[in-house]
């Protein structure tokens, strides 16, 4: 097959991609509606106060903004498509995928597309929602540049990543605790729910070294508190996205197990 027809038949899975997800008006209800609705929790029981991120001081419900809008992406990238992958491989419908004429590799690659199209559109809402209830400050110029190419690595990156972890989920019933299990303590130890201050213990700052989570934070929350934007957060996340990449396509199984 050529490499033109690998392109055409991956955007045209993308587009069978979009029809299904709002062919679920359920589904796409609470995708969008999730990052939100933790948003309002958290700035009512958190967001009276003020707090220090990159040597600026800053409200907490504008921080909140900035970390949901975070937390929404690496819902849609990283836990939607491991989970529903998982669900999928278990059904049988990744296996009758592969004996369809798409290349394997274009069919991940739109399936990261696809995702990173819903992370735009669920941090364009929690965006505007901020701006309108608590005054946050939307993007623009040179900042908004920066932004995108954060939002654009970090949700490419995590659906990646998403794809490879399916490789440790055993079968459908242990993709919520396995992916879970992944994410949601980086989540807190990288300041997602609860801001890290410089007094933090010498571990948390280390994780958050490490892994792409903090990186992609702070990248996103630049752009929202006015703290500075470092390119070497995008290159952490982006390898990290290259790495997961590489994994999913190496390992990753299109038949349920046994």
């Amino acid at each position: 097959m050529s490499r033109g027809a690998g392109v055409a038949l991956g955007i045209r899975q993308i587009r069978y991609f979009n029809k299904a997800f709002w062919r679920n008006p359920a589904s796409a209800f609470f995708t969008f509606i999730f990052p939100l609705m933790f948003l309002v929790i958290f700035t009512s029981l958190l967001g009276n106060g003020e707090t220090q991120v990159g040597g600026r001081t800053v409200k907490d419900a504008t921080y909140y903004v900035a970390s949901m809008a975070a937390f929404s992406v690496i819902t849609a990238c990283y836990t939607n498509v491991a989970m529903g992958l998982a669900f999928q491989r278990d059904e049988g419908t990744l296996k009758r995928i592969r004996g369809t004429p798409i290349p394997p590799t274009a069919f991940l690659l739109a399936r990261v597309a696809f995702s990173m199209l819903v992370a735009l559109l669920l941090v364009t809402i929690c965006a505007t929602f901020g701006a309108a209830l608590y005054g946050a400050t939307i993007p623009s110029g040179a900042t908004l540049l920066r932004f995108l190419a954060m939002l654009l690595a970090g949700a490419g990156s995590f659906a990646a990543l998403g794809i490879a972890v399916t490789a440790i989920i055993p079968n459908a019933d242990a993709a919520p605790p396995v992916v879970n299990a992944t994410v949601l303590p980086l989540l807190f130890l990288s300041g997602i729910f609860i801001p890290i201050g410089d007094d933090a213990p010498g571990w948390i700052t280390l994780i958050g070294k490490i892994f792409p989570v903090s990186h992609f934070l702070k990248g996103m929350s630049s752009a929202f508190l006015g703290t500075p934007f470092e390119w070497g957060d995008v290159l952490v996340v982006a390898i990290w996205g290259v790495a997961g990449l590489a994994l999913a396509i190496r390992f990753f199984s299109w038949e349920p197990r046994s």
